[in-house]
């Protein structure tokens, strides 16, 4: 048997019997169907689906001859996608072939040049044919199709809410002629029930901005013509406060011309006309743009959809509107593409359109719907009357419908029971019921007869079925004549109240059965639901939970749909990429395992959206890089490892991984090579010279925790090819020269590795006389949208113009950055790690000392008589609660409780405000007793600092909460790798603790200058000291002042660039010391202090006599005179002695200028002997160093000592009384 060309000779040695050699003939020679896989030659109507070649994904057989034919009603497209492709390759296709017919042209494909591509059908017919010769079969190929509607007939607009969103207009090759006549037409829905102002479409010139519109105002409806109003509420027969337009399609139909000036409305098959005289003789100018929806900011759109909207310039009479048709088309604007400029997203088809080309019949509607009877319906008891009536005299069946109607209301007249006898099928206009009579038989003289009977129960009487039967037996007499009653049936009825369960589902109030709802979104598939009697009273009746199964759509479908939107040509806005992003996450949460199909069309929308730009962008890049996260993470790997998929912008691989391996772990992607369209990857050896690859230390799974281990069955990978996503908007001197790698390990943090990842890029441009710097992109900074981190990750020295290798100890989103803030001045994992051991310990040293301050002067009272101590008092205690609560964060983060977290934070800036507070107070304190020295009087003095000191934090916090959402302003933060319970939103951050922080220590600053200036003025006086001594008493008084009010806060300011780390390190070491440097310097070095330890808390010769006085010097005597001079206001920054400054002694003045002989005092003494003694009344304030430079003159042995107690005593130039 040869072969010659593509034909077959057989040749025979031996003559086989005739049969044998036909069946042989046949079998080799003429192609067949398939054997053994499912028939391929079959026609595929459905709206989406998805066909495969034979046996797939097993190899095809030999000798194919498949046909699909893929059809679509009128009006629409049919769009296929292949998302496996591998079938034998040769040139021009010559051996096995896939044959694409969209009705225009046939092409033919091979290989996998198919693969992730997508085709349109030229009309609503395709033709998909595949071939296979006798030999080398492949696994051949995967498709889905999908119904695209490309006609406005199968299409409604979902109006704008506000003019920034998107634009529904009349296209601008349609030229509106000038109307001196309309008629219009349009089908609307509503969504909602309120009662609010809203335009159904506007048309305007740049002239004149209401040239047509209808609407409806706070005075009703209304029709716009060049400026006059003409009201249509007569005509249109609705309820206050509800809508014509309702979630149902309504048509409306509107008819004027200005001869007559009237204005006729066709609604719900009644027309009627009003006239309008103002607009007699007006004409709508021409050449203007038709909207729909709302064309002005202060009336909003219909909150609906419109439909088939159709302009003629003439009018029509009620007799034609009533039999208007789908095939009239409108001779000025019509429902059809052309005439419309539509964006994507205003657009949605659905299959129940009145003219749309492919309708699926609705469930026919229940005749007894409770609904229409109203609050009598819910209020009362329904029983159904069955009666059959014999016609003797064979009356026409409209009198016998009229004498019935009357029987039945007379029957039930003046009854004890309120009833009422309806028929919810039909009502008269006027006002009567009709009975809805039906033939039991044809020709039969007999005529069945239902009725509703509503039973009002508000009497609180008992009606039974039977009390009802016999009453119309007992008024059988009263019928016409004629008419003889010869059956009744009295049935109670039960409803199903109306519900909506869920959202968007509304079940109308019926009897117990089973109900049926079309699908949201899924046209041709309906939502079951039933009403149950209730067991226990068979008078009322339940709704059973609604069956959605049928309804949920599939994701394959939903994603081919979102490509579709993204296709090449499709202009994407930043909300459109917003809302695509949005619905992408929904399919991929949803799933539980996403298969490669599924995973393949999500990242060509992601690969399509990438083409935007970076502003458009912007606002969904964070949500994007999520998905695409989680899309990894959710990969099936169980049919196949590993799993690659590429597109034109985006890679994504994915590997199992064994915890237990101890091998080095690679993965590398490139160029395409000849059998991959976008880009090769490769999982093991790796490539020559790829884009990007990583390799994965083998001690990456040392110590690992069993419950990590379960975790870690997979490593994933993306590549980027376009950087759109990674936009940071902060580091504005950045340029990212190389693409970017993402690298994951399962669903866990990988960081602080001891061995390093090595990730490789390419610059996508070369770079010379720049060095570059390796950052991972940190998705928890810049309110969650993300920046380039260079935190754990180095340079290695083999990096070259061309590409980069990076080392890092984690697993991220990597990429090449040049001169990322001028320097690489981040700080690295070893400086945190320092920094964080330095702030616990010394935040904890000062939680100690501060508890330590407080319950010293707390314990002894004549510690804090004086104003200095107090305030004193209450700074300790603002950094005591600010460091527990800042211990206790990191513990409390530990939980993952929300309202814990916030409640922590929240606590936290409370307490950093209080603190800035009372140093600000502090200050504050210092500028009374310093600069406003004379005349100062200030009631309740420290009642006013304490309410200041905690009030106004308190307010900021309350503010805060009030006018945010707590979980936005507080919550979880990262901070270098570790969560912690703080400010999450940088606005509050900025202006409620830097700017307040800000505004304390410029006070503070210029409060420490001015103290410095008084002590060293002071100091210089003073003859008998030396140098040295003066230096020593300087340096701490501007040592105690610098803790005391915060001036090592004052660092943070400094932190930048360069210096970012050296004062980071000292911020960290004073601020949380300060504690600690308070109690040394304005607690443990006061001669006060000292004195009431030793005289309470030490023993033996420690032990300070209780009758031992404070100050055996000159002090004794500036405290019997300081009751004239009154409390002091000078501040504690350099600690008060409160027996200098705070004495309550009842000395008179007289007594102190007994003992002072000098004669410039005279007028003090004057001055003082007005003072009054009791506290809260006025006094003058006095400077403290005439009293000083006078007790020299007494205690001149004993001067030195006593300025010593000065200075360490917190005491000033001037003493202050209130």
């Amino acid at each position: 048997m040869l072969h010659s060309g593509r034909m077959w000779s057989c040749h025979w040695k031996r003559k086989p019997s005739p049969l044998l050699f036909l069946l042989a003939l046949y079998v080799v020679c003429v192609p067949h169907s398939v054997w053994a896989c499912a028939n391929c030659r079959v026609v595929l109507s459905s709206p989406s689906g998805s066909f495969t070649s034979p046996c797939y994904p097993n190899d095809y057989p030999n000798s194919q001859a498949c046909m699909w034919t893929l059809r679509a009603p009128t009006g629409y497209i049919i769009q296929i996608t292949f998302n496996d492709f591998d079938i034998e390759e040769a040139p021009n296709c010559i051996y096995d072939s896939l044959s694409l017919d969209n009705g225009e042209s046939q092409t033919k494909f091979c290989g996998a040049t198919a693969k992730g591509l997508s085709f349109n059908s030229s009309a609503n017919e395709m033709h998909v044919s595949f071939s296979s010769d006798f030999s080398i079969q492949k696994k051949g190929f995967n498709a889905s199709y999908i119904r695209v509607a490309v006609s406005l007939r199968n299409q409604k607009v979902i109006l704008p809410q506000t003019l920034d969103v998107y634009q529904v207009s009349v296209a601008k090759s349609i030229s509106i002629p000038e109307l001196t006549a309309f008629t219009l037409c349009f089908e609307a829905t509503k969504i909602g029930k309120e009662d609010s102002e809203w335009i159904a479409f506007s048309y305007s010139n740049a002239s004149f901005p209401q040239l047509l519109s209808f609407g409806k105002a706070k005075n009703g409806y209304f029709l716009s013509i060049s400026g006059s109003k003409c009201l249509l509420n007569s005509l249109l027969p609705v309820k206050d406060k509800e809508d014509i337009f309702t979630e149902s399609f309504e048509q409306l139909c509107i008819v004027w011309n200005n001869s007559l000036g009237s204005v006729g409305v066709h609604f719900k098959r009644n027309y009627e006309a009003v006239p309008c005289d103002s607009t007699i003789s007006k004409v709508i100018s021409g050449n203007g743009k038709l909207l729909l929806g709302s064309n002005q900011n202060e009336i909003t759109s219909l909150k609906g959809d419109i439909y088939n909207f159709r302009l003629w310039n003439f009018t029509m009479n009620s007799k034609i509107l009533s039999n208007l048709s789908c095939n009239v088309k409108g001779n000025v604007v019509d429902w059809q593409n052309d005439f419309w400029n539509i964006p994507t997203l205003a657009l949605k088809a659905e299959s129940n359109l009145s003219c749309g080309s492919y309708l699926i019949p609705l469930p026919a509607a229940e005749l007894a719907n409770c609904v229409d009877l109203g609050t009598l319906c819910q209020d009362g008891i329904i029983y159904r009357i069955s009666i059959v009536i014999q016609n003797i005299l064979r009356h026409p069946e409209v009198k016998v419908q009229s004498k019935v109607a009357e029987w039945l209301n007379s029957t039930f007249q003046n009854w004890n029971y309120t009833v009422y006898v309806v028929n919810i099928s039909f009502h008269l206009s006027t006002g009567e019921d009709k009975i809805k009579v039906k033939r039991s038989i044809k020709d039969d003289q007999r005529l069945a007869i239902w009725a509703l009977l509503v039973y009002n129960i508000t009497n609180n009487l008992n009606l039974e079925g039977r009390a009802i039967k016999q009453k119309l037996l007992k008024n059988n007499e009263s019928l016409d004549d004629g008419l003889r009653l010869a059956t009744v049936n009295v049935k109670q009825l039960v409803f199903c109240s109306a519900d909506e369960d869920p959202k968007g589902y509304k079940w109308d109030s019926i009897e117990p059965s089973e109900h049926k709802l079309e699908c949201l979104g899924k046209p041709g598939s309906f939502a079951l639901r039933t009403c149950y009697h209730n067991p226990v009273n068979k008078s009322l009746a339940y709704w059973g939970p609604p069956d959605l199964s049928n309804c949920s759509r599939e994701a394959n479908e939903v994603a081919n749909e979102i490509l579709n939107l993204t296709s090449d040509g499709q202009i994407l806005s930043s909300a459109n990429i917003t809302n695509i992003v949005e619905q992408v996450k929904r399919i991929v949460n949803k799933e539980e395992n996403i298969d490669r199909t599924l995973g393949s069309t999500i990242m060509n929308i992601f690969s399509n959206i990438l083409t935007s730009s970076d502003k458009d962008l912007r606002d969904s890049s964070s949500e994007a890089l999520k998905t695409i996260d989680e899309l990894a993470f959710k990969i099936d790997l169980n049919s196949t490892s590993p799993v690659n998929i590429t597109t034109r912008n985006l890679a994504l691989g994915v590997s199992s991984l064994s915890p237990g391996t101890s091998e080095i772990l690679n993965f590398s992607i490139g160029l395409p090579s000849i059998n991959e369209p976008y880009f090769q990857m490769d999982f093991e050896s790796g490539q020559m010279d790829p884009l990007a690859s990583v390799i994965l230390p083998p001690s990456l799974f040392k110590n690992l925790s069993q419950e990590y281990s379960v975790l870690v069955k997979r490593a994933q990978f993306t590549f980027f090819n376009k950087t759109g996503l990674f936009q940071d908007a902060k580091a504005k001197k950045n340029t990212l020269v190389s693409y970017v790698m993402a690298c994951s390990i399962g669903n866990i943090t990988v960081q602080n590795l001891k061995d390093p990842v090595q990730i490789k890029i390419k610059h996508t441009r070369n770079q010379t006389g720049h060095h570059p710097i390796c950052a991972f992109w940190d998705l928890n900074k810049n309110g969650s949208s993300g920046f380039w981190n260079t935190s754990g990750c180095t340079v290695h020295t083999d990096s070259d113009v061309s590409e980069t290798i990076c080392l890092c100890n984690h697993l991220t989103h990597f990429g090449v950055l040049m001169d990322l803030s001028g320097a690489a001045s981040q700080m690295n994992a070893q400086n945190t790690k320092i920094l964080t051991f330095i702030s616990y310990i010394g935040c904890g040293l000062s939680a100690i000392f501060s508890a330590v301050t407080l319950l010293t002067y707390v314990a002894f009272e004549k510690l804090r008589r004086d104003y200095p101590s107090k305030i004193l008092m209450n700074l300790s205690t603002a950094l005591l609660f600010l460091n527990l609560v800042f211990l206790l964060d990191g513990w409390v983060t530990s939980f993952h409780v929300e309202g814990l977290c916030t409640a922590i934070a929240a606590l936290m800036h409370f307490f950093l405000l209080a603190t800035f507070t009372w140093m600000g107070l502090e200050a504050i304190h210092m500028y009374i007793a310093l600069v406003k020295v004379f005349n100062t009087y200030i009631r309740r003095y420290i009642l006013k600092f304490c309410i200041l000191g905690w009030g106004l934090p308190a307010l900021v916090v309350s503010v805060v909460l009030a006018s945010r959402n707590q979980t936005v302003v507080y919550g979880k933060t990262k901070e270098q790798g570790d969560e912690l319970c703080w400010i999450q939103d940088k606005v509050v951050f900025y202006v409620t603790c830097a700017g307040y922080f800000g505004v304390m220590f410029f006070l503070n600053f210029a409060m420490f200058i001015v103290v410095m200036v008084q002590i060293c003025g002071r100091n210089g006086k003073r003859t008998n000291r030396t140098l040295r001594e003066e230096v020593l008493r300087n340096l701490r008084s501007v040592v105690s002042l610098t803790f005391l009010l915060g001036m090592t806060w004052g660092f943070a300011f400094l932190a930048w660039e360069h210096l970012y780390v050296p004062f980071m390190y000292l911020f960290s070491i004073f601020n949380s010391l300060q504690g600690l440097f308070i109690f040394i310097f304005h607690c443990a070095l006061k001669e006060n202090v000292q004195k009431q330890w030793r005289r309470h808390l030490c023993c033996g010769r420690f032990r300070l006599a209780d009758n031992s006085d404070w100050s055996k010097t000159a002090t004794n005597i500036i405290k019997k005179s300081s009751d004239n001079l009154g409390k002091s206001l000078s501040s504690s920054s350099i600690g008060s002695n409160s027996t200098y400054l705070t004495s309550k002694s009842k000395s008179s003045s007289t007594t102190y200028f007994k003992r002072n002989s000098h004669t410039d005092n005279a007028s003090l003494d004057k001055s003082s002997s007005k003072l009054p003694h009791a506290d809260g009344e006025q006094t003058s304030i006095i400077p403290v160093h005439q009293v000083i430079d006078k007790v020299k003159g007494y205690c001149n042995a004993h001067s030195d000592n006593f300025y010593k107690n000065i200075i360490m005593s917190d005491t000033f130039s001037h003493s202050t009384k209130f």
